[in-house]
């Protein structure tokens, strides 16, 4: 059994650099795709000098965008577009940090944490999985977009 694991693993690495370019590709047709979205969403951008293998397609719903994060995540999953939530944020207020707070030991927080609040709140990942064809990437543009120009969103 060990044997046909390692076969199927080296098999799996060689198709590594597709998978790579694939998920890049995939996060380039997001971004230029959901670009002007930018008034209702933070997007996300590479670091300088960077060239990353993306895991996903960050969006923030920015603060005055007029819908939460629910709601559009909502709307996505129901056309049956998964997404996921940001494992990250506020990490201060995940339950293992009780004991530590009970106690004031064994961390310690600088500023107001505001950003990781953001996240927390307010980000989702859209896939960029290496088997999503540009039809499907379409389709999931064409969702956010139906949502934005949807009454389904409430109004500031």
């Amino acid at each position: 059994a060990t044997e046909m694991q390692a076969a199927i693993g080296c098999a799996q690495l060689e198709k590594l650099p597709e998978f790579i370019e694939a998920r890049k590709k995939n996060w380039k047709l997001l971004r230029e795709e959901l670009d002007d979205l930018s008034d209702k969403f933070i997007l996300p951008k590479p670091a300088y000098n960077s060239d990353p293998s993306w895991f996903g397609f960050l969006l923030t719903v920015r603060e005055n965008a007029g819908f939460t994060r629910a709601q559009i995540v909502n709307h996505l999953e129901s056309k049956g577009i998964q997404t996921r939530m940001l494992f990250a944020g506020n990490l201060i207020k995940h339950p293992c940090f009780d004991e530590m707070k009970r106690t004031g030991q064994g961390y310690r927080v600088v500023g107001s944490l505001r950003n990781t609040d953001m996240i927390m709140n307010h980000a989702f990942w859209l896939g960029t999985y290496p088997g999503l064809s540009e039809s499907a990437l379409a389709y999931i543009v064409a969702q956010v977009r139906e949502f934005l120009s949807s009454g389904k969103r409430r109004q500031k």
